[in-house]
This record gives C-alpha cells, structure tokens and sequence, in this order.
C-alpha cells in the first residue's frame, strides 16, 4: 500500500516538471526545425509562383550581403491576434534569423481582413532599422499596397531594407544608393546621417531662401509699422463724463450659430513602434493601413 502511493506521487511531481517544461521547450524546437532560408510565406496568395520565386532569389541575396533575414508574410486573417502580436509570435516560435535561431531579422506582414500592414526590426534590424527607418519604408510601399501591386510593394520593402541596412544610423556616412522595385529602375535616393532622404524640402535651398525672404519681409513691415507712432487717440479723449448725456451703453446677445465638422482620419500614417516579445525580444516597429 505505501510502495504504491509513493509511485503515485511520483507520476504527480513527473507530470507536473512535465507541464512546466512544454510551454518553453516547443518554441525551441519549432525554432530548431524551421527553414531559415525560406523567406515568402504568401499564405493570402497574393502573389504568382514566377513572383514568389524572384523575390524569394532576392530576398535570399540581400539577405547574404546583410546578414539579415528578410521575410515578407501574407495573410487572410491573423486567427484573431493583433497583427502586432502575430509578427512577435511568429518570431518567438519560429526563430528566423541570418544562420541562427532569432537572428537578425526584419518582417514585412499584411492582414488583408483588417487592411493591416507592420513592419518590425529584430537584433541588428532593430538598430538600423529603426521606428523612424521603417515609417519611411511603409509609407513608400502603401499606396501599391493600396493599388493591388503588391509584388512592387513587396520589392520596395526588400530593397530599401536592404538600402538602411547598410547605413549606420548615427555615422556621417551616406548610405546605399539603389532602385526601389525588382526588374524596374527607379529615380537614385540619397541618405542623410538619419537614413531619411535628403530630398526633404526643409533641406533644399531654394526653400529655405524663399523662407528667409518672406521672414525679412515680415520684419521690416513690423519696423515701418512701428516707426509711425502709437495712436493714442480715442473716443473718450475729447468726452466730458460730467455733461455727456450719454448715461449707459450695452450689448443685446442676438443668436448663436455652432458648427459641427468631423475631423478626418488618415490611418495610412498612423506610424507605430516597437516593443519586446512574450518571449523577450526586443524590436523596432511601424504599423498602419492600406
């Protein structure tokens, strides 16, 4: 009778180490048995095979030069998870990574029931590809998102990831100079030392001239204003309050006229960040709709 509790309890505590471990030992090994060198998971079938094929070769080729994983995900609908939480699960779970388990990686993930696109940064992507990085790259690619070119989009996120990967985000170096679509030239970008094109219109001279010009004009309208004197004439200088007749004055409140406008909402830019996995990983991160 004891020998035979003592192997209950013991079939207890076994089972309980074995609940404990389950948890934490499936991620490792979904992550020890995912393919690291696949790269389009296009689970929304958005894309062609011809198209899957070219920017899986892409995607694989950055990759080498970067040392960085760039995976671009597709979906019908994220099974009720925040598309947000489904990039970090999907991190956490698989582990993708440039020939390691939760390596540098940078995901490029749409929901097309919500209309969600996110983009996030792990390891060294978090670095060089920051939040303020990846609004840049989002708000280039959503209107072909928007527009169904979703190869084009994909192409943008592949390549101008790769652009700020190999620009140091605080040196005075500029970065890569590249077209944006796979196959397509496109118009050469420059970075400054914040990875942001330096096509920005607070940059160019000619603006900052007119600026200039127009902050001149303001000053010396001020200066003539003020050169003539201060009026200090009124009504009241010539009146005599002992023998006016004027004994009262007021003001009849006549009507009231409110008017009421939505604002408006503009979800395509409706940045984002980063944050750190359930299982402690921290990214960078930019989200909105397209």
């Amino acid at each position: 009778m004891r020998e035979s509790h003592i192997q209950k309890r013991s079939l207890l505590v076994l089972l309980m180490m074995t609940l404990l471990v389950l948890p934490w030992g499936m991620p490792t090994a979904k992550a020890e048995t995912f393919d690291r060198n696949h790269y389009i998971y296009d689970y929304a079938h958005l894309l062609t095979d011809g198209e899957s094929v070219e920017l899986q070769h892409v995607a694989s080729e950055r990759g080498k030069e970067r040392e960085t994983a760039f995976i671009i995900i597709t979906l019908d609908d994220t099974n009720g998870k925040d598309i947000v939480q489904y990039v970090e699960d999907f991190y956490d779970e698989h582990g993708p990574g440039f020939n390691q388990p939760h390596g540098n990686t940078v995901i490029l993930a749409i929901d097309m029931n919500e209309r969600d696109v996110y983009l996030a940064g792990f390891k060294k992507a978090e670095q060089y590809l920051d939040n303020s990085r990846l609004d840049l790259i989002r708000e280039e690619l959503t209107p072909d998102l928007s527009d169904g070119q979703y190869y084009d989009a994909f192409s943008v996120f592949i390549n101008r990831a790769y652009e700020y990967m190999g620009n140091e985000p605080d040196n005075g170096e500029l970065g890569y100079t590249g077209n944006g679509s796979i196959g397509s030239p496109q118009e050469n970008i420059s970075y400054d030392i914040k990875g942001h094109p330096s096509k920005n219109i607070f940059f160019q001279s000619w603006f900052q001239l007119i600026v200039s010009l127009i902050m001149a004009g303001v000053v010396v309208m001020i200066m003539a204003y003020r050169a003539g004197g201060r009026v200090t004439v009124n009504a009241r200088t010539y009146m005599d309050s002992q023998r006016s007749k004027v004994v009262d004055q007021y003001d009849n409140f006549v009507r009231q006229t409110v008017t009421k406008q939505k604002k408006p909402s503009n979800n395509t830019n409706s940045g984002g960040g980063g944050g750190v996995t359930r299982g402690g990983h921290s990214h960078s991160g930019s989200r909105g709709k397209f």
